[in-house]
């Protein structure tokens, strides 16, 4: 395959999906808003955003219900949208998210996730796209990850909404309550093979890391 037929291909493979970036956490554990700390020149969010848009046309940022507005690359297509209610945990963000999603499938990732590989996130679509199932996740040591994550954007929309109800706040409990299909990790990991898309910033030294 030619290099520009591989990336028409690419291209295709997105255009189903809008990009969620869950940027309304308090980074209490990380003492300050991790999300503006430089990352190989660039603030963190950048780096979540950024790579989603070289998968979708569409990202939306879901911040803080009382948050500031983040600071984003220059870039069209950006969309920022506020979670409905404070403090609620990254299932109201994703919720928030998913309302805003103008595609089938959104691809759903953390704001303090820099290293996301395109083509993992593209394997990922395509697991969702072939089986039909609500979510695709990636295997991680026998166990689904919840983010990065792939969600129908109508059914997810749904069984969120019946999550939130019952007081649930995980992404976990979503994986859990809906038909997931699982990336194994042979797959993704040839194309990851330092497994960077998992890489999430929690603790200061995690940024020299």
């Amino acid at each position: 395959m030619s290099r520009g037929a591989a990336s028409d291909e690419a291209r295709e493979i997105g255009n189903d999906a809008t990009g969620i970036v869950l940027a309304g956490g308090r980074s209490r554990r990380f003492g300050r808003d991790k999300l503006g700390e430089q990352i190989d020149g660039r603030p963190l969010l950048h780096h979540a955003v950024l790579r989603l848009l070289e998968v979708c046309e569409r990202v939306v940022v879901v911040v803080a219900a009382d948050g500031d507005e983040p600071d984003l690359p220059s870039a069209d297509g950006v969309l920022v949208v506020r979670d409905t209610r404070p403090d609620e945990g990254p299932l109201r963000g994703l919720a928030a998210g998913l309302d805003a999603s103008e595609h089938a499938l959104a691809i759903v990732v953390g704001g303090d996730m820099p290293h996301l590989q395109p083509d993992v996130l593209r394997e990922m679509l395509r697991a969702a796209r072939e089986t039909g199932a609500v979510a695709a996740a990636l295997s991680d040591g026998g166990e689904a990850r919840p983010l990065p994550l792939v969600v129908a954007t109508d059914r997810g929309r749904d069984a969120v909404a019946t999550l939130l109800d019952a007081g649930e706040r995980s992404l976990r409990q979503l994986l859990g309550a809906v038909t997931t299909v699982v990336v194994d990790e042979p797959s993704w990991t040839s194309l990851d093979p330092e497994r960077r898309t998992l890489v999430d910033v929690d603790e200061p030294d995690d940024v020299e890391r």
